[in-house]
């Protein structure tokens, strides 16, 4: 095989990926009656290069010293990434059966005290991106080699601690940090840009210090191209990647539809949902 057809096979790899995270999340969403759609579906193509070609983890070991980090600071997506570990082997597929039920340990968001490849727990917005600044950072003090990479939304960027934690990024050299923004242009209230404007997120982060990319985050090719580029990163400098998306993409009434934010689709549409899906 030539490297033409290893990139293809890539590509045809990632692509079935990307689209079982939308159908999983569809899936979990009819089990709990309510759930983030469009969220998940804005960054499955990021959830699906990270997990599947980009980071060195080992669901054997889970918490080896020496594996890559993530962390979601729009942890309410988390619905996407539940499918994705147990895909790998992290906890079996049955587990998510209880799905946002009493005593299950899968909620809306991450924890990271009862489930197996979560690095850090989620809640309010805006915290994590500070908690990978010293997650990294103790990377660099033990002579790790490992990389923190942490996925943002946009509406996110907000809060001023992501600021913060950007200014202490730079100033600390850490060159071992992403920062992935998902730029799926709304947040709760609507769009970002009439309700308080992120736009310019590249020199925003490079006018902190960090080395900035800007890409399709739907495109695969881009992703892993980045992403190769990313891993010889000589600079000393934090990286963020600004992945340009569209909330709810891969499901057309829900594409940049606020509706969706969070919904349960009736029994009526799952069929019609997954069939545009599959057929994306």
């Amino acid at each position: 095989m030539n490297e033409k057809q290893k990139k293809e096979q890539w590509l045809k790899h990632l692509k079935e990926k990307a689209k079982n995270i939308r159908l999983e999340t569809v899936h979990l969403v009819s089990i709990a009656k309510s759930g983030h759609y469009t969220s998940v579906f804005s960054c499955a193509e990021i959830f699906s290069v990270l997990y599947y070609y980009v980071m060195s983890i080992d669901p054997n070991n889970p918490k080896w010293k020496d594996r890559d980090r993530f962390l979601m600071g729009k942890g309410h997506a988390a619905i996407g990434l539940y499918p994705v570990l147990a895909d790998l082997g992290f906890y079996s597929k049955s587990e998510l059966d209880n799905y946002a039920r009493v005593g299950s340990a899968f909620g809306d968001h991450p924890d990271m005290r009862k489930i197996p490849g979560i690095d850090f727990s989620s809640g309010s917005l805006g915290h994590n991106l500070s908690a990978s600044v010293g997650i990294a950072l103790g990377g660099k003090i033990d002579h790790k080699n490992y990389k923190v990479y942490c996925l943002l939304g946009d509406g996110e960027l907000n809060e001023g601690q992501v600021w913060e934690a950007a200014m202490s990024a730079s100033k600390l050299n850490l060159n071992n940090l992403i920062a992935i923004v998902d730029r799926n242009q709304m947040s709760l209230d609507g769009f970002t840009e009439d309700i308080n404007p992120v736009n310019s997120i590249e020199e925003k982060f490079q006018a902190f210090g960090w080395k900035a990319y800007t890409l399709n985050g739907h495109n695969l090719t881009e992703l892993i191209q980045t992403f190769d580029n990313v891993n010889l990163n000589k600079q000393k400098k934090p990286i963020v990647i600004v992945a340009n998306t569209i909330k709810g993409k891969g499901v057309k009434g829900m594409e940049l539809n606020n509706d969706w934010h969070l919904g349960n689709l009736a029994d009526k549409d799952i069929k019609r949902v997954r069939e545009e899906i599959l057929n994306g």
